[in-house]
């Protein structure tokens, strides 16, 4: 299947939010990984609808959507490439 035509809905400002909120909830202790994606997902809706208030409409919703989660890709392919070894470090903060 695909999902190309996703890369359409993709919000640059959004998408960088989400990065850097998602970074820093990265290295919270208590904040669980498994809910980082849903959390982005939500944050991600959240702030294309208030930048795209007069315009609102369902492709705010999905670039939002979209965007969110994609910072969530995002983050873990720039840590993979970070990592020369392409393994997780038990030692690392990231």
């Amino acid at each position: 299947m695909e999902l190309n035509f996703l890369q359409d809905y993709i919000v640059l400002v959004v998408l960088g939010i989400c990065l850097c909120v998602g970074y820093a909830m990265k290295q919270l202790d208590f904040i669980k990984n498994k809910y980082i994606p849903a959390i982005m997902l939500c944050l991600g809706t959240v702030v294309n609808i208030i930048v795209n208030i007069p315009n609102m409409n369902a492709t705010v919703i999905l670039g939002g959507m979209v965007s969110g989660l994609a910072s969530t890709g995002l983050y873990e392919a720039m840590r993979n490439l970070i990592d020369s070894n392409g393994k997780k470090d038990g030692n690392a903060n990231v």
